[in-house]
């Protein structure tokens, strides 16, 4: 398991940023758009992302484009319901 997505996943900036990649790729700029963060700021927020494989960054001319790598997501939320699902959690093997 990815410790690192605990630490992403733990601040409601770093989940805004996953919400806004989900519909797409974007600069930095854009991503800072939505907050009134400074872009330094959501920089870091960023880099907490790219650390933890959350999101994957590739440079298109003068821009970063910002992705989601959904694989690591749906190893965690896998994982999630694995040991936090309800009854059906494995419990019994």
């Amino acid at each position: 398991m990815n410790e690192g997505i605990f630490k992403a996943m733990s601040d409601p900036t770093r989940r805004k940023i996953i919400e806004l990649l989900k519909d797409g790729p974007k600069t930095a700029g854009e991503i800072a758009s939505h907050f009134s963060h400074a872009q330094p700021t959501i920089s870091r927020h960023l880099n907490v992302l790219k650390n933890a494989h959350v999101v994957v960054d590739q440079r298109e001319g003068t821009f970063i484009i910002y992705r989601l790598n959904t694989t690591v997501l749906q190893d965690w939320l896998a994982w999630l319901m694995k040991h936090f699902g309800g009854e059906n959690n494995d419990e019994k093997e």
